[in-house]
């Protein structure tokens, strides 16, 4: 007996060769794309017959979709989705895009974690004033990535890509997972890529334990998922836990650490410097003190960005059609509970 077809609506931009890729899984693909950021631009029809929805931020209401039994999310952080009546939809599935950026956040994380040892903020403030400053041994000492302590908070699929990164640099790894029992990576990742096994860190540690790393650590690495439970983790006590010579790097979401205690920090000097990629309210306000501090980089939430990573996003997704049709257990499924 003859499958029936699977309707598959895309609602962002793929390029053509991406969308023929995707049609090249299975013949039973009826694959539509509608690009727009609005439910409501989608007729009804379109939407009562759409079984499979790649989406972005395009959440129709669930009474609009009898037939959906899947999402697959663009992006990593999903958070938001909590707050559509789908979340509740009885055996929809949620996936996420969860290792298709972490190969260009590692490397970003990997060249914020060198700028700030190597003081670049110090260096560029300096080339604006045409110095060349007599005490340039002293202003300018590194602190030097190659055998210091790096602190990963949040090891999933852009914390295990870093710690591949720094292995050549005989760091020492310190991992803060949720899960200690399983170190493994059931998630999806790129091949030769990560930590799949989970042994590329020196130490793991659950969350419970988050002030004894800090204290340990040169460089703080945030990559943490945004739920309840993660909101504010990093807050005056964290931050006041860390070494005056250590750098934070935050690159996850604006809320996982708190800005007015991380200001705080930042301004008495209780922390050497910080990478930040994400602020809370985004974009950041001009009159925000943080664009003032001299031992800040400040980039506009850039650090999933890359050329490669719709190419990245068709092979993640193309590999959940293909377990989706054969029944099999979807790689980054979103559990609402954890929120992630």
């Amino acid at each position: 007996m003859e499958k029936p077809p699977v309707e598959v609506l895309i609602t962002i931009p793929l390029a053509e060769d991406l969308l023929e890729r995707l049609q090249s899984v299975s013949p039973r693909l009826k694959i539509n794309q509608h690009i727009t950021r609005r439910a409501e631009e989608i007729s009804a029809e379109v939407w009562q017959r759409t079984e499979v929805l790649y989406t972005d931020v395009v959440l129709p209401d669930v009474t609009l979709v009898p037939n959906l039994r899947w999402i697959q999310f663009h992006w990593a952080g999903i958070e938001y989705v909590l707050e559509s009546t789908l979340a509740k939809k009885p055996e929809l599935t949620m996936t996420t895009l969860s290792g298709a950026a972490a190969p260009q956040m590692a490397e970003f994380i990997l060249m914020m974690m060198l700028a700030l040892g190597h003081r670049l903020p110090d260096l560029t403030v300096n080339q604006a004033k045409t110095e060349w400053p007599r005490d340039r041994w002293e202003r300018f000492v590194p602190l030097e990535l190659r055998g210091s302590t790096v602190g990963i908070i949040g090891y999933g699929s852009i914390g295990r890509e870093l710690a591949r990164l720094l292995r050549p640099f005989d760091v020492k790894a310190l991992a803060v997972k949720r899960n200690l029992m399983d170190p493994y990576d059931h998630g999806y990742a790129i091949e030769g890529l990560g930590d799949p096994d989970g042994d590329l860190f020196t130490r793991l540690y659950p969350i419970q334990a988050l002030q004894s790393v800090l204290k340990e650590c040169d460089f703080v690495v945030v990559t943490l998922p945004l739920t309840a439970e993660t909101r504010d983790i990093i807050g005056a006590d964290e931050l006041a836990a860390m070494k005056s010579s250590a750098y934070l790097i935050d690159a996850c979401r604006g809320t996982v650490v708190n800005e007015e205690a991380l200001l705080t920090a930042l301004q008495e000097h209780k922390i050497a410097g910080a990478a930040l990629d994400v602020f809370a309210d985004e974009p950041l306000p001009p009159a925000s003190p943080f664009w003032k501090l001299p031992n800040v980089f400040i980039t506009p939430h850039i650090s999933g960005i890359s050329p490669a990573y719709d190419e990245r996003a068709v092979a993640l997704f193309g590999e959940n059609i293909k377990r989706y049709l054969s029944g099999e257990k979807l790689f980054n499924k979103f559990d609402p509970e954890p929120g992630y």
